[in-house]
């Protein structure tokens, strides 16, 4: 899901805009909005958008002086505008399209289903160079590509303390530095994918990275602590080979 913030002064062109991206809803969501530069900062600081559908000439300022404000420009901008003359300026800050006002729902669609093969394009090369770094890599520096609704990310194995079931169809990774990312797979899935590189299914809602244990409790039935103080239960019926595998390491 490609979210997306509208920043535009004129409530009816906003309006207009969230029509048609609510039009392709399975691949676009509205998080926010914003009517001129000041609260479009906020917006963009905010809400972190992948996609701002943005207007160039507002009343307090236009589009240039908002992106320099933000500095660090990591989503992707579609801007619309009723000036022709912007259009160059525009494209110089890598816009994926440029619109005129006013706004033709065909046009922006075009520029919307644009945006999403470029979406789709990255999340290939993405996949692609995890793919030819894994070929090349040794087992403890392997790297696994995650998903959720709104982003997709490569990560270290090495770097995952444990796998959480949530809600039955999804999995919470839990990562070094207290970092989590909720993946829309169930538990079951990963625990094929893991388990042949030192993650262990030590109950129906966990899965461990068996490296960063650094203590097994036999005490309340059975529990791990891993490096991070985080307590874990072990099921009864996985503990003696849990423990088996635990003493091989």
């Amino acid at each position: 899901m490609i979210r997306t913030v509208i920043i535009d002064d004129e409530i009816n062109a906003r309006l207009t805009i969230r029509g048609i991206v609510e039009a392709m809803a399975d691949d676009f969501r509205v998080v926010a909005e914003a009517e001129d530069v000041s609260s479009g900062i906020e917006t963009i600081k905010n809400h972190k958008p992948d996609l701002a559908l943005l207007d160039i000439d507002m009343p307090d300022g236009n589009a240039f002086n908002l992106l320099d404000e933000i500095g660090n420009i990591d989503f992707k901008i579609i801007f619309i505008t009723a000036f022709d003359e912007y259009a160059i300026r525009a494209f110089k800050f890598s816009a994926i399209d440029y619109i005129l006002k006013p706004i033709i729902s065909s046009e922006l669609l075009r520029a919307l289903n644009k945006t999403k093969k470029a979406f789709e394009m990255e999340e290939m090369n993405l996949k692609l160079n995890t793919l030819l770094s894994n070929l090349k890599a040794s087992e403890d520096s392997k790297k696994l590509v995650l998903k959720s609704h709104d982003s997709i990310l490569s990560v270290d194995v090495s770097d995952i303390y444990f796998c959480e079931s949530d809600g039955g169809s999804y999995t919470r990774f839990y990562f070094t530095g207290n970092k989590q990312f909720l993946v829309s797979k169930p538990l079951k899935e990963y625990d094929r994918l893991l388990s042949g590189f030192g993650f262990f299914r030590i109950h129906k809602s966990y899965l461990v990275n068996m490296k960063k244990i650094t203590k097994y409790d036999k005490l309340s039935g059975g529990s791990v602590i891993l490096e991070n103080q985080k307590a874990l239960p072990v099921s009864f019926r996985k503990r003696d080979q849990f423990i088996k595998e635990y003493l091989a390491l």
